[in-house]
């Protein structure tokens, strides 16, 4: 039996490994061509608007169940940057009203977290807030120790607390699908810092969008105050004027 030419096995061994990296090349292109048409159709941002509708209305449940002013938590990173959203929920111990102007709350609220960031950052072990509302079991408290220790028992009712539940997670939305806030207090929506959308205990919410975009696809969550009820838009409705 005749053995084929040298150069002719050389070929075949040549063909084997390109067709190898064919292969490799084109597993590749399929991969980065779902990963594009995710992004052309937005499906990451459509299944988080989904995820996000449920989550309001469980929150809108909660309240009105538990007696108490719950909060749905937004922090949404710079528009420039690639960290992801994150949101969560709160409640507080008793009945909150909100601030009718809540840009500038936003503000305030945004300068406060990163003084606090800052004094966390220095604080190791230093001086604690004086709890006035624990008697020291010496003297009886002066007139003004009456006053503190009210205030801070009013602060303590009005302070917001992390709240899961099943229901309920917190979560991180994928890093390419944005989010933006807009409720009735507000004329502009919230890009970027913390945004809060506020469940009442007397059964009803605030009027607001929530818009989710990935790439040229935005997703409107109109929420009812009354009810609590999503409604889902493919489209980035106006702000109400």
């Amino acid at each position: 039996m005749k053995r084929a030419p040298r150069h002719h096995r050389a070929q075949r061994g040549l063909t084997l490994i390109e067709i190898s990296v064919a292969i490799i090349i084109v597993a590749m292109l399929f991969s980065a061509a779902v990963m594009g048409i995710g992004s052309i159709t937005g499906a990451k941002a459509k299944g988080s608007a989904g995820e996000l509708a449920g989550l309001i209305r469980s929150l809108y449940d909660s309240a009105a169940l538990r007696g108490q002013t719950c909060r749905l938590v937004f922090e949404i990173p710079d528009p420039k940057s690639e960290e992801p959203t994150r949101y969560h929920a709160e409640c507080a111990e008793g009945s909150v009203t909100t601030a009718r102007d809540r840009d500038t709350a936003l503000r305030e609220e945004n300068r406060d977290r990163e003084q606090q960031e800052r004094t966390n950052s220095r604080r190791a072990g230093g001086e604690t807030r004086r709890n006035y509302m624990v008697s020291s079991g010496t003297d009886s408290p002066s007139p003004q120790e009456l006053m503190e220790g009210e205030k801070q028992r009013v602060e303590s009712l009005s302070r917001f607390s992390s709240y899961t539940s099943e229901e309920i997670p917190a979560r991180e939305l994928p890093a390419d699908v944005r989010v933006s806030v807009w409720t009735r207090q507000q004329r502009e929506p919230v890009e970027s810092g913390v945004a809060y959308l506020y469940f009442f205990p007397q059964g009803y919410t605030e009027k607001a969008y929530v818009y989710v975009s990935q790439g040229d696809n935005t997703w409107t969550l109109d929420v009812s105050p009354l009810t609590g009820k999503v409604q889902i838009t493919a489209e980035a409705l106006e702000v109400p004027r």
